[in-house]
This record gives C-alpha cells, sequence and structure tokens, in this order.
C-alpha cells in the first residue's frame, strides 16, 4: 500500500465518520481511522488488548473498508470479533451479548450510494458523541498511534442469535399483515424473517440485497419509498407498512389506509401506551419532533415528563441513559428503548415490533389509533445544500436574526414568535402551537428544515417560506432534496 493517505477532516461528524469513498478517504485513510480508533479505546478502557465488535452492511465496498479498518485496529493491539454483514443494533446487541469492549460498525446508513462511515460505541448502548469524535480527530489526523498485536475472530451466524432474541420475546397472538419495505438495503437480510418469526403476515417490498439502490435510498424520511410502501399496503390490505433504513436502526410506519404517519407521532402513541404501565416515566425527544409531546393528555394524566433534545441518535441515547428516561425517540425514526424495554440502543426492527404489540393489544385499526392524537400539519425533513465549512455559521446567523425577531415583536404571518429553544440550532414557536427548526445536519453538507402547525396546511406553508427567505438572503444555500 503506497499510496498517499486520504482523509477529509470533514468526514468527523457529531457522533459518527462519513465520507465518499474514494473521493474523500481511501483504503490506507480508513486504516488510520481504525489505527485511531483502536487507540482510543485501549486509552480509554485501559486495556492492552481491548475486543471489539465490527460489522458491515451490504454496500460493493464495505467489505474491503471493513478490512482496512480492521487492519488498523489490529495494529493497535485491538482482539476483533467480526459478525459479517450486520445492521448497527446488531452490532450493538452483541456487545452486550459477547461482553465486548468496544463496536465498530462500517455503513453510511441512509446515505447514498458512494458514501461510506463507521458507527462506534466504548460504553455498552451508547455510541460516539461529539467529544469522544473531536478525540478520535485529533489522535488519527495527527498519528497519535499505539501499537500493539492484536487478533482476528470470526463469529459465525450471529445474525441468527439476533434474530431469535428478538423473535423469542415477541411473539403476538394476532395476525398483524404488514409490508415490509427495506430499499433493497441491509435490512432486507433480517427485517421479513423477525417479523415473520413474531406472528405476522410479511408482505416483502424491495428486501432482495441491491447495494445499487435502484429504485430509492433505504431511508424512511424518504417520500418515494414512503409512497411506495403507502401504495403496497393498499393494494395487499395491509393493517400497517413499515420502512426500514440501510442499517436498520430507523423504521418509518405507515398504517391501514395507506397514510404516511411521521415517526415522531408514532413515538408519541408508543408513549401513551408505555406510560400506562410505567407511570412517572420520562421521554426523551429531538427538537424537529411534534409539539404534541408536550402538551398530551395521556402522557400528563399518566405525571410522563418530555424533555426536547439535540437531534442526532448518538445525543438522544445518551440523554436516555443520563436522565434515566423509559425511552427516547426521534422525528427521523431512532427510537430507543430502556430498561426493562432494552439495552437503550436504537434498532428499527425492535420499534416495528412495538408498533406490533400496539395493533396486537387493541381492537382498533392503526388508523383508528393515529386519529385518537390531534392532527398537525408537519413537513417532512427537508434539507438544503450548504457546505460543511459554512452550514453552523449560517445556523448562528439563524439564531441571532430569529431572536431578534421576536425581541422586536416582528410578526410573522400575523404572529409574534413566543418562545425559542436553542439547544441544538433554532426552533421558534408561536402562540397557536406552530412552529419551524433550523438546524445544522450531523451527517452531510446540509441544513435541516422541519415545520408543524396544529392550526393549517397554509400555516405551515407561510413559516417554511419565512425560513426560506431568510436562508436564501445568506446567499450560501443550495437545492433542497425535497420541499413542501
Amino acid at each position: 500500500m503506497n499510496q498517499k493517505i486520504k482523509i477529509d477532516p470533514y468526514g468527523f461528524r457529531e457522533y459518527d465518520a462519513r465520507w465518499l469513498y474514494e473521493k474523500d478517504i481511501n483504503q490506507e485513510g480508513i486504516e488510520n481511522l481504525g489505527k485511531g480508533l483502536g487507540t482510543q479505546v485501549k486509552n480509554r478502557t485501559k486495556k492492552n488488548n481491548p475486543r471489539i465488535i465490527v460489522g458491515h452492511d451490504y454496500r460493493s465496498y464495505s467489505e474491503e473498508i471493513k478490512t482496512a479498518l480492521k487492519k488498523g485496529l489490529i495494529s493497535t493491539g485491538c482482539n476483533i470479533e467480526d459478525i459479517g454483514l450486520s445492521l448497527s443494533p446488531t452490532v450493538y446487541f452483541a456487545q452486550f451479548k459477547l461482553d465486548a469492549d468496544a463496536v465498530a460498525m462500517v455503513t453510511a446508513s441512509h446515505n447514498e450510494n458512494g458514501w461510506t462511515g463507521v458507527k462506534m460505541g466504548i460504553k455498552k448502548g451508547l455510541t460516539h458523541a461529539s467529544e469522544e469524535m473531536t478525540e478520535l480527530k485529533d489522535i488519527t489526523l495527527n498519528q497519535k498511534f499505539t501499537e500493539g498485536k492484536g487478533t482476528e475472530t470470526q463469529i459465525e451466524n450471529f445474525q441468527k442469535i439476533y434474530k431469535e432474541d428478538l423473535i423469542e420475546k415477541n411473539k403476538i397472538k394476532k395476525k398483524i399483515r404488514a409490508v415490509v419495505a427495506c430499499g433493497n438495503g441491509t435490512a432486507g437480510a433480517f427485517a421479513p424473517d423477525i417479523l415473520r418469526g413474531i406472528g405476522c403476515d410479511v408482505i416483502e417490498l424491495d428486501c432482495n440485497l441491491d447495494w445499487s439502490f435502484p429504485k430509492y435510498n433505504p431511508n424512511p424520511e424518504d417520500m418515494q419509498m414512503l409512497h411506495a410502501i403507502a401504495k403496497t399496503v393498499k393494494e395487499n390490505n395491509a393493517d400497517v407498512g413499515f420502512g426500514f433504513d440501510g442499517d436498520g436502526d430507523r423504521v418509518g410506519v405507515i398504517d391501514d389506509n395507506g397514510n404516511e404517519i411521521f415517526s415522531d407521532k408514532i413515538g408519541l402513541l408508543i408513549a401513551r401506551d408505555l406510560s400506562t404501565k410505567h407511570k412517572n416515566s420520562k421521554f426523551v425527544v429531538d427538537v424537529k419532533s411534534t409539539g404534541l409531546f408536550s402538551k398530551d393528555k395521556v402522557l400528563l394524566e399518566n405525571n410522563c415528563e418530555t424533555i426536547y433534545w439535540k437531534t442526532g441518535h448518538s445525543h438522544i441515547k445518551r440523554k436516555v441513559n443520563t436522565e434515566k428516561a423509559l425511552a427516547g425517540f426521534e422525528k427521523s425514526g431512532h427510537f430507543f428503548f430502556n430498561q426493562p424495554l432494552g439495552f437503550g440502543y436504537d434498532d428499527g426492527i425492535n420499534s416495528a415490533i412495538h408498533i406490533c404489540h400496539l395493533l396486537d393489544n387493541s381492537n382498533k385499526k392503526m388508523s383508528k389509533i393515529v386519529g385518537e392524537i390531534p392532527v398537525t400539519y408537519q413537513s417532512p425533513t427537508m434539507a438544503p445544500y450548504c457546505k460543511d465549512e459554512e452550514k453552523y455559521e449560517v445556523v448562528e446567523q439563524m439564531v441571532k436574526q430569529i431572536q431578534d425577531i421576536k425581541n422586536n415583536k416582528t410578526k410573522i404571518d400575523e404572529q409574534e414568535i413566543d418562545d425559542i429553544l436553542t439547544v441544538n440550532g433554532v426552533r421558534f414557536s408561536f402562540e397557536d402551537g406552530s412552529w419551524g427548526l433550523i438546524r445544522a445536519s450531523s451527517n452531510k453538507p446540509s441544513l435541516v428544515i422541519v415545520i408543524e402547525s396544529p392550526t393549517s396546511d397554509e400555516r405551515k406553508k407561510k413559516i417554511f417560506d419565512f425560513i426560506d427567505n431568510l436562508l436564501q438572503k445568506t446567499g450560501k444555500i443550495g437545492e433542497y432534496d425535497q420541499k413542501i
């Protein structure tokens, strides 16, 4: 390997690492990442030969990337236990099951083909946060590596162990007909088997593995994927539709009428159900999530508290852990179930199972259950392009401008801004309960825009026009991935 090491510093994101392969990183760069991670794990565990679980998703280049990563890890003295083709939650589960010291999952999740990355963690059930990523970046780019002699072990049939664990604990009585869509991503090798195993009548949609993603990216926030699921639900008279992302840690849901239900509202339904059995519980939701959590009558009756926190699976996982919350929910479809319901990490298939239990315990259809919560008009998650080196500066500018608008009592569509939350970008709310969010994406060169109004679809669109107008004036915004 004589090539020059290539590793773009911007690939070290808030809580994982992602690059365009081979434009932003090459195999030598991946090997150095492995050396950096191995050094970090040794430093933090104080062990000469820590055990690290490694897995990979189904992309054409993921195995060669995993090989380079392992080479770097082994050179620092880490002992690798490779579980093969995996979902991210399979790797997290393996750390508990095999009592390992750390995990490293080669995946770019829902990102388009060409992207690669690594999700990693040391403490069981948690993945790297900003502090760990900053440290890893420093070790890797400055080559502060330790040396050692590690080993590699192949763990056979671990996929079966993971599947059986979820199946055995979650049998349902009702024959739920479920469309299971995987966007030709890795979840196709897991989700249909597990949901069939618990007792569902499964209709597969794009579950054959194909790393070219011929129809759409495996992303349950992608409207194209959701529309395909909705069509299949209606054609097959299904009870529910599930869409999984590329590494299986997220789920999107379609009801029996073919209506797309944003994942934050699914989270609210699950929280309601859990609150009746677990009164006085805490729930954590991200700043992209519906405002209904804070005012929900069922949660309030059961004396439950909702905390709004930073978007990102790593941030929510940690907040669930530190607050000893019962569960956490992200609008993107990451759900986190803490003890006694789970180990705190996000697993899209386990989340789908919770929805199956919701249906199993009720005589109502999914559409009827959803209809019991107030109607709000929500936008999809929209991502206008913004350079990595400019996106945080643009968000800071937005925070200042929106604070000025509030202080000056300037009206937007005839209403003043009532409240501002700046824990992650800026979420601004109005008197009628409408709100908008502007934040920087944690894993791509883009911003993230979300809007919700309990009043009307027109009101939602006017808030979007207000946000878009502010952003366009910066001159630093490119095309949106989708718009309302």
